[in-house]
C-alpha cells in the first residue's frame, strides 16, 4: 500500500515575492478603503494594470486564492463578501511598527525593571533571611528547610521564623497609557493627509504594547464633536469626521478611563492637528473656530490642571504649525506640567516612541 509523504512546502523564489510584494500594498490600500477588501482589490488591480505587478508565474488571481489560504480574508456566508481577519489587523500594526519604530532594538517581552528589589512579579536569584512584612509566596521553602536542618538538627527538627528565606523578587513598572486621536474634519483639510500617519503610529504604538510590554494596559479615544473609545482592530480603518475638536470631552473620557486603573503610573498621548474648537452643552454643542476662543480654551485648560492634580502627565503632539495652535498648546502644556512637540508627519512616530519610553521608566509624580 503506498502511502503518503508530507514535506515543508517552499514557494518558487518568484511567487513568494509575488505574494510578499501584493500583501504589504493590499495592506496599505485597505486603510484608505476602511476594510473593504473589494474595493481594496479593485485599486490593486488597477495599480497592476498600470505597473505591472503581476506577471505569468503569479498573478492576481494567484495573490487572491493565496489571501483566502493564508487566513488574511473570509468570506461572509451570508452576502457572499470578503472581509479582513484578526491576521490582517495584526499585520497591519505590525507594519506600522516596523515602519515608525524601525529603529527600535529587539529586546525581552515583559515590563521594565528599575533599581529597586522588593514586592514585584519577577522572581531574582537574591535570598535573604525573612522580615515581618514579606510575603508568604516570597519564602524559598528549600532554603528554609535546609536552615531548619542545620540549625536544629534532623532528629529535633523544627521550622522556625529565624529559619525563614526569602527570595526576592524584581520590582516592575506597569503603565495604563490612554491614546488621543483627534478626527475632526481638519485632519484632512487643505488636501493634506494627517490621519494617516496619526493612525500609523496608533497602530505602532499598540503593537508596541502587545508585544514588548504585554502587562501594561492601552486604550485609544478619538475625540471630534464628542469623545469615546475604540478598539484596536478598529485602528486602521478609523475616517475623519465631519467634526469640530473638543478636546476636553476627549480629556474627561481619558481622565475617567484611567481613574479606574490600578497601575501606578498613569499617562495621555494627544495627536492632535488643532486647537479646541467645541464643547457639548445639553442636546447641541457650542462651536467656534475663527481664533482661541477662551470659552472653549479655559474648559479645556481646566481638564488639564485636573490630570495634573492626578499625577498624569499630558504629552501633546502637534501635527501642525498654525500661531494660535502653538498659543493654546503654550498654556496647556505650562497648566499640566507635561510635554509638548511639534512634528511633521513623518517625524511623529520617534517622538511616541522617545517619550512612551520615558515615562514608563518611572513612577510619575
Amino acid at each position: 500500500m503506498n502511502g503518503h509523504i508530507f514535506s515543508k512546502y517552499i514557494p518558487k523564489p518568484e511567487e513568494e515575492k509575488g505574494f510578499e510584494q501584493l500583501l504589504h500594498l493590499f495592506l496599505q490600500l485597505l486603510q484608505y478603503t476602511n476594510g473593504d477588501v473589494a474595493e481594496a482589490l479593485d485599486w490593486l488591480n488597477q495599480l497592476d494594470l498600470q505597473h505591472n505587478l503581476t506577471n505569468n508565474a503569479y498573478g492576481m488571481g494567484n495573490f487572491i486564492q493565496d489571501l483566502k489560504d493564508k487566513g488574511y480574508i473570509q468570506e461572509n456566508p451570508v452576502d457572499g463578501k470578503f472581509n479582513p481577519t484578526s491576521k490582517t489587523n495584526q499585520s497591519i500594526r505590525k507594519n506600522s511598527l516596523d515602519e515608525v519604530f524601525g529603529k527600535l532594538k529587539k529586546g525581552s517581552k515583559g515590563n521594565h525593571t528599575i533599581q529597586k528589589s522588593g514586592l514585584g512579579d519577577e522572581i531574582n536569584s537574591d535570598i535573604r533571611p525573612y522580615t515581618f512584612g514579606d510575603s508568604l509566596d516570597q519564602i524559598d521553602l528549600n532554603t528554609s528547610l535546609k536552615n531548619a536542618q542545620i540549625n536544629h538538627g534532623i532528629s529535633d527538627f523544627k521550622l522556625t521564623e529565624d529559619d525563614l528565606a526569602v527570595r526576592e523578587r524584581d520590582y516592575k513598572t506597569q503603565t495604563s497609557t490612554v491614546l488621543m486621536i483627534d478626527i475632526s474634519h481638519s485632519m484632512i483639510l487643505y488636501g493634506e493627509d494627517r490621519i494617516t500617519p496619526a493612525k500609523k503610529v496608533a497602530m505602532a504604538l499598540a503593537e508596541l504594547i502587545k508585544t514588548r510590554y504585554p502587562k501594561d494596559t492601552l486604550d485609544i479615544i478619538v475625540f471630534g464633536n464628542d469623545a469615546w473609545p475604540i478598539e484596536i482592530k478598529d485602528l486602521p480603518y478609523l475616517q475623519v469626521g465631519p467634526y469640530h475638536t473638543n478636546t476636553y470631552a476627549g480629556l474627561e473620557l481619558a481622565l475617567e478611563i484611567l481613574r479606574k486603573k490600578r497601575n501606578p503610573n498613569k499617562q495621555i498621548f494627544m495627536i492632535t492637528d488643532g486647537k479646541p474648537t467645541c464643547l457639548k452643552e445639553g442636546n447641541g454643542y457650542y462651536q467656534n473656530s475663527f481664533g482661541l476662543d477662551r470659552k472653549v480654551i479655559n474648559k479645556t485648560l481646566n481638564m488639564a490642571a485636573q490630570a495634573r492634580r492626578l499625577n498624569i502627565p499630558i504629552t501633546t503632539f502637534m501635527i501642525a504649525s498654525d500661531p494660535y495652535l502653538q498659543q493654546f498648546v503654550q498654556e496647556f502644556t505650562e497648566t499640566n506640567k507635561g510635554k509638548a512637540y511639534y512634528s511633521n508627519l513623518n517625524g511623529l512616530g520617534d517622538f511616541v516612541f522617545e517619550d512612551f519610553e520615558k515615562n514608563r521608566k518611572k513612577k510619575l509624580r
